[in-house]
């Protein structure tokens, strides 16, 4: 997955698992050239919001291990990775990095969201804790969809 390896490289440069944010924005702007300074506190809001990094008070650590992740040398991260992503979306990438077929997982969501009539998100992660991936963080993304979806008596 390419943003677990753009979260990644920062990390990996400095033999760490913890990093100020700006030695985090320095590392992909100036460092790597791979986005503007604006364009990395994005990441780190995205990679945040995906559970792949954590804020603490003075620091930012990531919540894998980056010495697993592997940067080739012609890596160069699209700027669609500083797009939010729905939970949908973040299931199915689980989904996939499992080893599931995407056109399969998406087939098997669809087909629960409409036995069991559920939101998108919700029917995921149904799906997802059914095939024994973690996707824990999602719980209340799919609960919040979900009242969402009643309130307006859909």
């Amino acid at each position: 997955m390419s943003l677990r390896v753009a979260v990644a490289a920062p990390f990996i440069q400095n033999g760490t698992r913890r990093l100020q944010e700006n030695e985090f924005v320095v590392a992909l702007s100036l460092d790597r050239d791979w986005f503007s300074p604006d364009q990395s506190k994005r990441l780190i809001d995205v990679a945040t919001q995906d559970g792949l990094l954590e804020r603490t008070d003075d620091a930012l650590e990531a919540t894998f291990d980056p010495g697993e992740v592997t940067v080739p040398d012609e890596f160069v991260p699209d700027e669609e990775l500083l797009q939010e992503r729905s939970a949908f979306e973040r299931v199915l990438d689980a989904l996939v990095a499992e080893g599931m077929e995407k056109h399969e997982a998406v087939g098997a969501i669809n087909q629960l969201q409409e036995e069991l009539g559920l939101t998108i998100e919700t029917a995921a992660v149904v799906y997802a804790q059914r095939e024994g991936v973690d996707v824990s963080d999602l719980v209340p993304v799919a609960r919040e969809a979900l009242a969402d979806a009643e309130a307006e008596g859909r």
